[in-house]
């Protein structure tokens, strides 16, 4: 294993709110799109930079307008800087912002190779890990666990670029919110905050939005398995503790999956099941999913646990997760803040995985569960989250965070465009990463964490799959 990288110094530490008296005093309630992710870890994004500058000269000549942007950002995104407030059985959770509420903002510096840091290859995923922020504790207040809901790092590399870090609570957004308030950030900063957020782009707060798309009661079955779930959780300190346990043996890297390569998958998919119509989906995001999970499956059959016979005839699971916001039977705006997603699984048996066509299986498995999707968003809502705990248990379950649709290299805040993304999140769970690709229209970057000897034999199957003729 390479050497860990130097320490990060921190330079300054304070805390930033919208404008005194810009949003008034808010509780939001909690929709039942939100409720499935108060089981989730916070999430951690990246962004890197390239900026040459010194310490010093971006701490006086950048950073207070770095600051000062934000703060006029959360003047309309003012639930990041709130606080979940859970309070016990039956009362509901829910997001409360009170006026000079903030969000931790963390300068640091780093010695760490800039080049190195951004780079594609396997490296120990306790690299990044200093580049991102960590949440404050939650505290007990009038006997409710009050938890902040973002927090966020600015990591210099001296006279080479920068870091955002950001980490927040998945309750309070989901990644197309959280892309929409990254986006609005830059383009503030951009326009040196004169101009104002067009109406058309300002985050729709309404709760009622959703709340009136749920006559079946989704939100009281999942506030039970909420309950059910809060009263057997481990302490925050205690769940850390076991992910840095696993952070020990792990590396993380970033695979790219060329435009070609990509239309390449399409039609061998397309040729494999022409006589068989309607079609099946065969989009960019179908078909990346379909690769890795096939690439992680083989992984396991040859290293991990489908090495037994057994377990390979037992199904497998993959989940993503599908945007319903402007869905014709849900009416959502585009700009909902908050969560508005569908929980999608989708199950085949190892020996179909490992198969000769496991890719061609598998894209039309995920192409035929996105039909389902939108032929009805919600329908088997109520089982989201027993699915999820029941699969999870399982341990055969893979996830995939991101989408190559949220173009999170557009988020441009005068500097260009990022020279690389990464989630972090990902390290500690079963989760891969799947985004657009900086250098190449069409191409899909993958992110993710498995084993030292598990990403050795993962990047085999990934060149192998990426060669087979058509």
């Amino acid at each position: 294993m390479a050497s860990r990288p130097c320490t990060i110094k921190v330079v300054d530490r304070r805390h930033v709110s919208p404008p005194p008296g810009s949003a008034a005093n808010t509780s939001l309630p909690l929709s039942f799109f939100d409720y499935p992710w108060l089981l989730c870890r916070p999430m951690q994004r990246l962004f890197f930079y390239e900026l040459p500058f010194s310490t010093l000269h971006f701490t006086q000549s950048i950073l207070p307008s770095l600051r000062s942007s934000l703060s006029l950002t959360l003047k309309t995104f003012f639930p990041f800087a709130g606080n979940l407030v859970c309070p016990p059985s039956p009362h509901k959770p829910h997001i409360l912002y009170t006026d000079g509420d903030s969000v931790p903002f963390i300068v640091a510096e780093s010695c760490a190779d800039f080049d190195g840091t951004i780079g594609c290859h396997a490296r120990d995923v306790r690299d990044l890990h200093p580049f991102v922020p960590e949440l404050p504790h939650a505290r007990v207040v009038s006997g409710n666990r009050v938890q902040p809901l973002m927090a966020m790092q600015i990591t210099v590399f001296p006279n080479s670029g920068i870091s955002i870090g950001v980490t927040f609570s998945h309750v309070v957004a989901d990644g197309r919110s959280f892309n929409h308030f990254m986006k609005t950030w830059a383009s503030v900063l951009r326009s040196a905050g004169n101009s104002a957020l067009p109406a058309t782009a300002m985050p729709f707060l309404e709760r009622s939005a959703v709340q009136e798309k749920d006559p079946c009661g989704i939100e009281s079955v999942f506030l039970n398995d909420w309950w059910s779930c809060a009263s057997n959780r481990e302490d925050d300190h205690d769940q850390e503790q076991g992910y840095r346990d696993v952070f020990a043996d792990k590396v993380r890297a970033t695979f790219v999956i060329g435009g070609d390569d990509i239309e390449r998958l399409k039609r061998r998919v397309i040729e494999k099941y022409e006589a068989e119509l309607p079609l099946p989906r065969t989009s960019t995001f179908v078909v990346a999913c379909a690769l890795v999970w096939t690439c992680l499956i083989k992984t396991q059959q040859l290293i991990g646990s489908l090495k037994h016979q057994q377990y390979a005839d037992e199904f497998h699971y993959f989940c993503f997760v599908a945007d319903c916001r402007n869905r014709p039977e849900l009416a959502i705006p585009a700009t909902y803040l908050g969560n508005c997603l569908a929980i999608c699984f989708v199950q085949m048996t190892g020996s179909e995985l490992v198969g000769e066509d496991g890719v061609l299986a598998a894209t039309k498995a995920i192409g035929n569960r996105v039909k389902e999707f939108e032929k009805g968003a919600l329908k088997g809502a109520e089982k989201w989250i027993s699915n999820w705990i029941e699969i999870s248990e399982s341990g055969r379950l893979f996830t995939v965070a991101g989408s190559p649709k949220l173009r999170v290299y557009d988020t441009d805040f005068g500097w260009g465009r990022p020279k690389k993304t990464e989630v972090v999140h990902v390290d500690a769970s079963a989760a891969i990463y799947i985004g657009d690709c900086r250098d190449e229209e069409g191409g899909i970057e993958m992110g993710l964490a498995l084993k030292r000897d598990e990403m050795e034999a993962f990047s085999g199957f990934f060149e192998q799959a990426l060669k087979k003729p058509i």
